[in-house]
């Protein structure tokens, strides 16, 4: 039987326990009732099975919620990126645009020192320009930063005062 990959992170911890819950279900259930077997031996028997199921229990519930973080944490960054990517191609145009415009203005210049105010004028106003620029796309990629590492400090800080 070939078996196709889940698509989603949530649906492959959700197939690995339905498999690990099938298995469980295919082995015999012996009934210690009916074993003669000494009482402290089946009391720990019975204690080792119910550890083993409230390990799995944590562990299921542990990837259940490490996979939730991996999405969300996932989901905010693209958007981020995004957002990113969205600025810095405004931000392209805006300078390419500026660019034809001083090449439109330098070729209807009427004398050399026309033309030196204009270059003069362009890079100072280019230069303000690519410095605001730089301190938005700086400031955009901290914010992304910081929103995608949120959810993730926020569950390493809950799991270690659950380990406290």
């Amino acid at each position: 039987m070939v078996e196709v990959a889940p698509t989603t992170p949530k649906k492959a911890v959700k197939a690995a326990t339905s498999s690990v819950e099938s298995v469980a279900a295919a082995f015999p259930k012996v009934e210690l009732a009916k074993i003669e077997v000494p009482a402290a031996v089946r009391e720990i028997a019975e204690k080792s099975v119910q550890n083993a199921r409230e390990a799995y229990e944590k562990l299921k519930t542990s990837a259940e919620e490490t996979t939730d973080l991996l999405e969300d944490t996932y989901a905010t960054a693209s958007k981020g990126v995004a957002e990113y990517n969205t600025v810095a191609l405004e931000s392209l145009r805006a300078n390419v645009n500026s660019t034809f415009d001083y090449f439109a203005a330098i070729l209807g210049a009427k004398s050399v020192a026309e033309a030196v105010e204009l270059s003069t004028s362009h890079l100072r106003k280019q230069f303000d320009v690519l410095s605001s620029q730089a301190k938005e796309l700086s400031v955009l990629a901290q914010k992304v930063a910081t929103e995608t590492v949120e959810p993730i400090k926020a569950s390493v800080e809950k799991n270690i005062k659950k380990a406290s």
